[in-house]
């Protein structure tokens, strides 16, 4: 038995999408859809009852709280498969994906597994964004991110398949973050010796925002929750999480110096460098030219979005939780345990 958790809020324009490539996989005989949603105001819920109608296997989980991690943890009370699986409401996995994940798991000795995801957008700025989202220069080299064609062991991935007893073990996702619930629980997963794989043959659609507007609100909150996963893990776990916060506070140091001193060395000695980078990668995207020259010429616009918002939320997180750094309490008060080991088949 297969658990494919889906927590989403107001979804109507992908969720048919997302189901459809779910419902196709090649064991779909063994698969259970677990969906929380987060009280959705949009035709959501009305599109998920009418597959309801034709398919016992997709249920729908009221999320009041309306965050991801208290629908991820309510569904995985419930959730009866030996592997579980988390899958966004805005993307689409390959035929194969689970077969794959479960040869994956068979094969290689590890506690989670999981793949590449293919990002796809509309418009000029959705396409802008994919090449910042995919770029080394834009997110540091995240390996799910980009191709791959040898497996390896990562840090995190995007829809990763568990292990049941990994869940038994680790908890549920820490309800306290709004943001990077699923990174949190990787870097507990690894602090307490577990493995993450990441196997080319396991792929996924995701399907980014569209507007700078909603990348600049997203990883704004990826910033300012990060400050509460290093707090709770006590570490990063990797350089690049801290890199957009130190960018952002070099800006803001060599601004204040060259308003209170009139002297813009310092914000010369931050913008010229990272400037230059930004046109080197987006001269790259240029010569490969494998999307619009509009969405190309954004291309700048857009990592700074990224970075900037990044790392001032960051800084925001630095102040709002600065009374919490010894606070490690794990808070996933809607995964219940003793239901889990109850629905346990195997």
């Amino acid at each position: 038995m297969i658990s494919i958790i889906l927590p989403i809020r107001n979804e109507f324009i992908f969720i048919k999408k997302t189901l459809q490539s779910i419902l196709s996989q090649v064991v779909g005989d063994k698969i259970e859809i677990l969906i929380a949603d987060g009280m959705s105001t949009d035709e959501t819920r009305k599109i998920i009852k009418d597959y309801q109608d034709n398919h016992a296997n997709i249920h729908l989980i009221d999320n009041p709280e309306r965050i991801v991690s208290t629908g991820f943890n309510r569904a995985l009370s419930v959730a009866k498969g030996d592997i579980i699986i988390r899958v966004d409401g805005h993307s689409e996995i390959d035929q194969s994906f689970i077969q794959n994940c479960i040869n994956t798991i068979k094969r290689v000795d590890t506690d989670c597994v999981g793949g590449s995801t293919n990002h796809i957008a509309n418009g000029i700025i959705g396409h802008s964004i994919v090449m910042a989202q995919s770029s080394y220069f834009g997110v540091g080299g995240v390996a799910f991110r980009k191709k791959n064609e040898k497996g390896q062991f990562v840090d995190t991935l995007a829809f990763g398949a568990y292990k049941r007893d990994v869940f038994n073990k680790m908890g549920g996702y820490d309800e306290e973050l709004v943001r990077n619930q699923d990174d949190e629980f990787n870097f507990r997963l690894i602090q307490n010796g577990g493995k993450i794989w990441l196997d080319p043959s396991i792929k996924s659609t995701y399907y980014p925002r569209n507007t700078l507007a909603t990348l600049f609100k997203q990883y704004f909150q990826y910033g300012f929750y990060k400050i509460r996963v290093m707090q709770k893990r006590k570490g990063f776990a990797s350089w690049r999480h801290l890199v957009p916060g130190i960018f952002v506070m070099l800006l803001i140091l060599g601004t204040l110096f060259l308003v209170l001193k009139g002297n813009p060395t310092g914000l010369m000695w931050v913008l010229i460098p990272y400037l230059s980078v930004s046109f080197l990668f987006t001269l790259r995207e240029l010569f490969k030219m494998s999307k619009s020259f509009i969405s190309i010429f954004l291309l700048p616009i857009t990592f700074f979005i990224l970075h900037f918002s990044y790392g001032i939320g960051f800084l925001f997180g630095i102040g709002y939780f600065i009374k919490k750094w010894n606070n490690t309490e794990l808070i996933d008060s809607h995964f219940n345990r003793e239901l889990f080991n109850a629905n346990t088949l195997s």
